[in-house]
């Protein structure tokens, strides 16, 4: 028998159906499970967690059938209270599947600490910069006798003298206490 004769007859025609509908059927079943398993068409809402502590942005989740997942917290917010979320990801109001990660980002307990600059025998000029480029703030400026005129003694944090290396939290007023250009006495 040849090919074209094969191709044409009643036996392939028939096994030629049967295969389409099978993989009609099977396509069908298949969309039908999908459809059933990935819950198409449902979604859940996310709630607005920022500002909410860790306990009520759980229980709220779990309401909306989604799971929490904790980043690693961001810089200090002022703004928010400590341990609390200030970011979420998806945003609030998106729609999303069940059981759907919600990636939020917690407030920490304070500002992280910055290690304080050895700047004696600096000049004002070249410390207010390097101090306030690592989130400091400038406090009380005092002029004692010391021959380099604007430079830089010695820095106090809330009376107490700090030392190269200390650790201080971000945005802590530092004192300065620099050199007026006069010799100091030797009596």
């Amino acid at each position: 028998m040849s090919i074209v004769k094969f191709l044409v007859s009643k036996t392939f025609l028939k096994q030629l159906v049967l295969a389409v509908l099978a993989v009609v059927v099977i396509s069908f079943l298949m969309l039908r499970w999908l459809s059933y398993t990935t819950n198409h068409g449902e979604f859940e809402t996310v709630p607005d967690l920022k500002g909410k502590s860790i306990e009520v942005a759980e229980m709220e989740l779990k309401e909306n059938n989604l799971v929490m997942q904790i980043q690693d917290s961001a810089n200090f917010n002022p703004d928010y209270p400590k341990f609390s979320v200030i970011e979420q990801d998806p945003a609030f109001g998106e729609k999303v599947k069940e059981n759907r990660k919600i990636y939020i980002t917690l407030n920490p307990s304070g500002y992280r600490k910055i290690q304080v600059p050895d700047l004696t025998e600096r000049t004002f000029r070249q410390a207010k910069p390097m101090l306030e480029a690592l989130g400091f703030e400038i406090g009380k400026i005092t002029y004692v006798d010391y021959l380099g005129k604007d430079e830089v003694v010695r820095l106090s944090f809330k009376g107490e003298k700090l030392e190269a290396g200390e650790l201080l939290p971000k945005t802590s007023k530092i004192d300065i206490v620099l050199g007026n250009g006069n010799r100091p006495d030797s009596n």
